[in-house]
């Protein structure tokens, strides 16, 4: 923690360029002591100060002074990550991004947007709606989410087998390193680029342990004239999979692809429960229910979605969902957010306990086996199975990027640190399944030093990028290197 005299130095410094854009208020730094990370439910993590910038130049002034006084800087954008990425626990100054939220430039010519990273993606594309564009990297959490968010944690989108994850959305952007330096990265607007080293790539993931992402450049593109989702059930998720793969192969294009297991559908299907009273009926025999989306022209989506079930029906023997009630709930809560007033999922189903997850990524085939292990483990480790979600998010290719839920009882500091256990023992089988520890939660307080079993000496490796760009180490620390949840 930051020595008292140096934090009050620090503070002044602060005031005299922020004014009242910073604060001490412990009232006010309690805002900002926590994530949606499973936490014992009295634990939290106060910064000492508080600072909102509002420009690039601002977050310049703020890291020089941390500098100057060897004072932690830990960038805070939506707070809904689940991997402890903003957790303070070495106190230092939280930079509340949100006051980066301009619009900087529209080029609808380019299909680009220049923006403030403290920007929502659900702000945005209420932007560019007005504009008939909008913004496909939609991760659920995006009335919260910001687009730094989007970079820093490299989290996953509704729209990931059409658009792929942020990085395929991105151009350039603007970052301060830890060196108090403003330094542009990337190919300005153009798509793609064969000079230099990509460092653009460096900050996507980084959970602000290099900089802070002050501005960035987006692809965007026209609004769909229609989209249509259904549901299918299947035997198996490798089957699920597979037809996923099948599906793109014969040259159909679908703009989502999600599958659940039968406990993961219960979450997502509250509001079904709240409208009808009772649960969607889902077959004995189905395992798997997957979710496809289909987007563009009325005619050309229509071709889609019919060829679409006729392969699955005839090559794997899925069965069509029949009630589209039960899809339509599902794509509210998934995509809509358009809840039932005060009978959301979230509030309802976090009363008692709270959501977690083991995120890992994981190779097409291994799917069944990881499933098989994944109730062992959780049983193990005490933990309440909610169910499993396979995204698909990389631009028309089937993949896997696994959340594998469970309910923790933050009532007990011991099964929270269950909790991080289950996290570590599904994040050893994803390398021992040739897969990886996280597919887009981030390393946060969790996986750090641990993940050199994913890793071997490319994270000595990483280290020494971290010093290049943060010599003095006050960017975010004790994320990426170490974590506090190992026994």
């Amino acid at each position: 923690m930051p020595p008292e005299a140096e934090l009050e130095r620090a503070f002044e410094d602060l005031q005299r360029i922020f004014k009242d854009r910073v604060t001490q208020s412990a009232m006010h730094r309690m805002a900002y002591s926590r994530d949606w990370s499973p936490r014992y439910r009295t634990a939290q993590d106060l910064p000492d100060l508080v600072v909102v910038p509002r420009s690039t130049e601002d977050v310049v002034q703020l890291v020089n002074i941390a500098l100057r006084h060897s004072i932690p800087v830990v960038p805070f954008a939506g707070g809904t990550g689940m991997g402890g990425g903003v957790a303070a626990w070495r106190g230092g100054i939280m930079v509340e991004t949100k006051g980066l939220d301009q619009i900087l430039e529209l080029d609808k010519e380019s299909l680009t947007v220049t923006v403030g990273t403290g920007i929502s993606v659900w702000a945005l594309n209420e932007y560019l709606a007005r504009h008939n564009l909008w913004f496909p990297h939609q991760p659920e959490s995006k009335r919260a989410c910001t687009i730094g968010a989007c970079i820093g944690c490299d989290n996953d989108s509704t729209f990931g087998i059409r658009y792929g994850k942020i990085l395929e959305n991105l151009t350039n952007l603007v970052v301060v390193t830890g060196r108090g330096e403003a330094v542009r990265l990337g190919r300005r607007k153009a798509s793609f680029s064969s000079t230099g080293y990509k460092l653009m790539d460096l900050m996507v993931g980084s959970e602000g342990t290099l900089g802070v992402v002050t501005e960035a450049t987006l692809r965007v593109c026209p609004v769909p004239q229609t989209r249509q989702v259904r549901g299918y059930l299947l035997r198996s998720l490798n089957e699920g999979a597979q037809a996923v793969e099948r599906v793109l192969s014969a040259g159909l294009c679908i703009d989502s692809a999600h599958m659940n297991d039968r406990e993961r559908l219960h979450f997502y299907t509250h509001a079904y429960r709240e409208t009808y009273h009772r649960e969607p009926e889902v077959p004995d025999w189905a395992e798997v229910i997957l979710f496809i989306s289909w987007a563009g022209d009325e005619d050309v989506v229509d071709f889609a979605m019919d060829k679409t079930t006729r392969v699955l029906r005839d090559e794997y023997g899925a069965e069509l969902v029949g009630e589209q009630e039960m899809v339509d709930g599902w794509w509210d809560s998934k995509h809509r957010l358009d809840f039932i007033p005060f009978k959301q999922k979230w509030p309802d189903s976090q009363r008692e306990k709270k959501f977690g997850a083991a995120d890992v990524g994981l190779p097409i085939g291994r799917l069944e086996e990881a499933y098989h292990r994944f109730r062992q483990i959780a049983a193990k480790w005490h933990q309440d199975v909610l169910g499993m979600t396979v995204y698909n998010e990389s631009a028309n290719r089937s993949t896997a990027s696994v959340s594998f839920a469970v309910f923790v009882d933050d009532s007990s500091e011991e099964n929270v640190r269950d909790f991080y256990e289950y996290v570590r023992e599904m994040s050893q089988m994803a390398v021992e399944l040739e897969g990886t520890m996280s597919s887009y939660i981030g390393d946060g307080d969790r996986l750090g030093g641990f993940n050199v079993l994913e890793h071997g000496l490319g994270l000595e490796y990483m280290k020494r990028v971290k010093a290049l760009f943060d010599p003095q180490g006050i960017m975010n620390p004790g994320k990426k290197f170490e974590t506090r949840w190992l026994r």
